[in-house]
């Protein structure tokens, strides 16, 4: 079935259910929610191309790609040359598995912060140095069905990395717009690289998000998570995608002095047996 076709007979539908509810309401009352129903989708798709745009990739001259951690569902592109000064790296979001946080703490010789409080990090790496961590990250500290929660500023300052050079990896499951929201400019800002699983397309909070992470950051790398294709989310492929945000500090615009520069060529498929949705190269 097409999509005009799908789309015409969920208005039947719709109009169907809501003069049924509204028999007993006055003239026009069905009309006014059907209107109001298709202007909240009608601002979904706006935001989501606005995301979308806002989400567009930019290419470095002196970035090298290079793919840490998993082959597939936990790897994520990184300019590998770019990694030198970073002096601590935090991971937040483990479930089970962080082979992103051995491979970057056994490369650069630095500790690794693993947040979690879902599924408590426990596992070793060995050559590098793991610092578990029962919690998790948020906009605020509070605590929540036992759960603690506290702010990416709170956790930095607490382990004495305040003005160091970092490096911060983050996929929680949709807490990341809230918590980078809640986070300082100038905490940003010690972020060398910011690799990032980013889930949800149709809030403007996202795009708010977003459009402060690029105030200090280079948008360099977009990959859609294939375990989330969802192609009514166009034109978005997916509703889970990761991204690379590259300081601006270390990055520098321009043609790429080797490879395409997208890092596409290091891209995986999150589900190694589904088919992927990946969007075209510009």
């Amino acid at each position: 079935m097409t999509r005009p076709v799908r789309l015409g007979l969920a208005l039947v539908l719709l109009f169907g259910v809501v003069a049924c509810r509204d028999r007993a309401q006055p003239a026009g009352s069905a009309e006014r929610r059907v209107r109001s129903v298709l202007a909240d989708h009608e601002n979904e798709l706006n935001v989501r191309r606005a995301l979308f745009e806002a989400l567009t990739p930019v290419t470095l001259k002196n970035c090298v790609m290079k793919r840490f951690g998993s082959a597939n569902d936990g790897g994520y592109v990184m300019c590998e040359n770019l990694l030198q000064d970073v002096k601590t790296a935090y991971s937040y979001g483990i479930g089970g598995n962080d082979d992103w946080g051995c491979e970057i703490s056994r490369t650069l010789k630095v500790p690794v912060h693993q947040y979690d409080c879902f599924q408590p990090p426990t596992m070793s790496c060995e050559g590098g140095q793991f610092v578990p961590h029962n919690e998790c990250v948020g906009p605020v500290a509070m605590t929540e069905e036992s759960r603690v929660f506290d702010t990416v500023q709170s956790h930095i300052t607490r382990n004495g990395d305040s003005g160091r050079r970092l490096l911060v990896k983050m996929d929680i499951e949709g807490a990341e717009w809230e918590s980078i929201l809640a986070t300082p400019d100038e905490i940003l800002d010690t972020f060398d690289q910011l690799p990032m699983e980013l889930h949800g397309t149709s809030d403007p909070l996202f795009l708010e998000a977003v459009e402060k992470l690029k105030r200090n950051f280079y948008l360099v790398h977009l990959h859609f998570n294939n375990w989330a294709c969802r192609p009514e989310l166009a034109p978005f492929a997916a509703g889970a995608f990761q991204v690379l945000f590259v300081n601006k500090r270390v990055g520098i615009l321009g043609t790429p002095e080797s490879g395409d520069g997208s890092g596409r060529a290091f891209d995986a498929p999150d589900n190694p047996k589904g088919p992927d949705c990946q969007r075209p190269s510009p």
